[in-house]
């Protein structure tokens, strides 16, 4: 193809995008509104011709009933989706996490000496790998079992997050100490430290299915930033109540700043805290969620 050749689209028919549309929803919870549907035909026009498909109508029966439609699900929510992160993200959230959270775990953990932190929707890893440093940081969890454990439905960023090595734009509001001490620099790449890494795993996870997300087990903290916003009502209320599930008594869930809990639980607490505002499971036992 010229670089003045125009590629071809295939159409996408308005129910065939619907079915479409909902059979992604129902996978892992990723709504697209009916304004998405040049998105779709657009982007997903070559993953047809992949398949030598003339229509959306055929690679949706792919979709229903082929043995490798989870490795195409995962492909299609890779081109769709947006896996914009870097290091130190949101940082008045952080503080509150640092000077705030951390001490509060640390008090509460004593004995167990064990901090388990989930970060879902991970992306590439830049999240998990700061909460790792910052906990590191404060030096107040040595000889504890410190587990951060970060899971996306994406394989392509889990392969980049297990690799540890990053460019220079994951790092905009990144210290140089930080720099410095947890990374090796080489060719312009940055490759994250063992120190950090040790306590760092990552899991190919869809936060709807109700199976692996207990494998998660019980967690202090559960970052879950900027995830939400592509997720329908009814997904959104299935993934609170999930983390709900899985945090401790007193345990904490962070979101993103543009999303919040409002008419999807009240389970939760909300806790204003110096830097941010952050929701925690109440710790009274027997407390239950309430929609």
């Amino acid at each position: 193809m010229s670089l003045f050749e125009k590629e071809e689209i295939i159409p996408l028919e308005p129910e065939v995008f619907r079915l479409i549309r909902d059979f992604v929803r129902d996978y892992c919870g990723i709504f697209f509104d009916d304004h998405s549907r040049y998105l779709l035909e657009k982007r997903l026009s070559r993953r047809l011709k992949s398949y030598h498909f003339s229509n959306f109508r055929d690679y949706y029966r792919y979709l229903l009933y082929n043995r490798n439609r989870d490795e195409e699900l995962a492909s299609i929510i890779d081109i769709l989706t947006v896996n914009e992160t870097y290091f130190f993200r949101e940082q008045n959230q952080l503080k509150a996490f640092t000077e705030e959270i951390l001490p509060e775990l640390k008090k509460t953990n004593r004995e167990k000496k064990r901090l388990r932190i989930w970060s879902a929707g991970c992306s590439t890893g830049e999240e998990p790998y700061t909460i790792a440093m910052l906990a590191l940081e404060t030096g107040a969890f040595h000889n504890w079992n410190i587990e951060i454990f970060g899971s996306d439905i994406n394989q392509r960023v889990l392969q980049v997050a297990r690799s540890g090595v990053y460019r220079k734009n994951s790092f905009r509001t990144t210290e140089q100490y930080y720099l410095r001490k947890y990374f090796k620099e080489e060719d312009s790449f940055f490759t994250i430290s063992d120190t950090v890494k040790q306590h760092v795993n990552f899991s190919h996870l869809n936060l709807l299915d109700p199976v692996k997300t207990k494998l998660a087990g019980t967690v202090d903290v559960v970052f879950c930033r900027n995830v939400l916003i592509y997720f329908d009502y009814p997904s959104r209320k299935k993934v609170i109540e999930m983390f709900y599930e899985r945090l401790g008594g007193g345990g904490y869930l962070l979101l993103g700043h543009a999303e919040s809990l409002i008419n999807i639980s009240t389970a939760f607490t909300l806790k204003h805290l110096k830097y941010d505002m952050v929701y925690q499971k109440p710790e009274k036992i027997g407390a239950h969620i309430h929609v």
